[in-house]
């Protein structure tokens, strides 16, 4: 029986400063054993356990979609002991990863429909999977429409600036990128607070799911936007950032009632959270 708590040993090539404060960095992963990339199976929404030795290890979301091959990626937020020292480490340097852990989006369920996918901030690693996958040309024919709503607080806080450019080009995504607020007069998108975009943009809830992942202050005000658009609790999917450690529910620190993010989540329908204690 293999050990959960063991993690692969992984090389990182690439380190990306995505944002001007420097606080987010996207880590460019390669495994050194082929045999633990042909393990690591997963789907977007799902995420797993970065690790330095002697420091620790932190639950990230995957950024990767499974159609990219031969690596993964994962954005971390510069927070504390551990994301300190992985943001000062190099290129060619080695880390581990543990997972893939918890539970994906149910993208059985968005066979066939359209998606609306809304995201703020740092929040958008596992919305830039879902759109990587869905846009892929073995996927793109599975699923309908393709809406996108993300924002920061100014244009030096969104992530993946080269691949916005991109999607805002193409024809089958629809996208709106916003910022709270800008001093730039080149800037060309929205400017208002995620929820103000959702609702000017009117997504059609029909044939629809709406998967909301980002600040809880955004996904607050962002609800109750939703509803007056017509989707229905079981058809909002959201991904919970509640404080994770052990990442296979066995050290209690996530819980939610009877239920483990990360473990029974970290994806959960509104339906869902609707039916427990209010503690997310």
């Amino acid at each position: 029986m293999e050990n959960p708590y063991l993690p692969c040993p992984v090389k990182i090539e690439e380190i990306i400063t995505e944002t001007t404060d420097g606080a987010l960095k996207t880590f460019k992963l390669v495994f050194l054993r082929p045999e633990d990339e042909a393990k690591f199976a997963y789907l977007p929404g799902q995420f797993a356990e970065i690790s330095v030795a002697g420091k620790g290890e932190v639950p990230i979301g995957i950024a990767t979609s499974p159609t990219e091959k031969g690596f993964l990626k994962f954005t971390i937020n510069k927070v504390g002991l551990v994301t300190t020292h992985l943001h000062n480490m190099h290129p060619g340097e080695i880390i581990g990863v543990r997972g893939p852990l918890g539970k994906s989006y149910p993208w059985d369920w968005f066979e066939g429909k359209n998606l609306v996918i809304i995201g703020g901030g740092f929040a958008f690693t596992t919305l830039r999977s879902s759109i990587v996958y869905v846009l892929h040309p073995d996927n793109r024919d599975r699923f309908g429409d393709l809406t996108v709503i993300y924002g920061a607080r100014h244009p030096g806080l969104l992530l993946y600036k080269d691949e916005l450019a991109e999607w805002e080009q193409r024809s089958d995504i629809n996208m709106h990128i916003t910022v709270d607020a800008t001093d730039d007069p080149d800037w060309k998108y929205n400017v208002g607070f995620v929820p103000t975009i959702t609702k000017e943009k009117a997504p059609s809830s029909e044939n629809a799911y709406a998967i909301v992942c980002g600040p809880p202050i955004m996904i607050k005000f962002t609800l109750p936007i939703l509803t007056e658009l017509g989707f229905p609790p079981e058809r909002v999917i959201m991904s919970l950032e509640m404080r994770m450690k052990c990442g296979i529910g066995m050290c209690g620190r996530c819980n939610i009632g009877t239920e483990y993010v990360c473990k029974d989540g970290p994806v959960f329908t509104l339906s869902q959270l609707n039916q427990m204690p209010n503690e997310y």
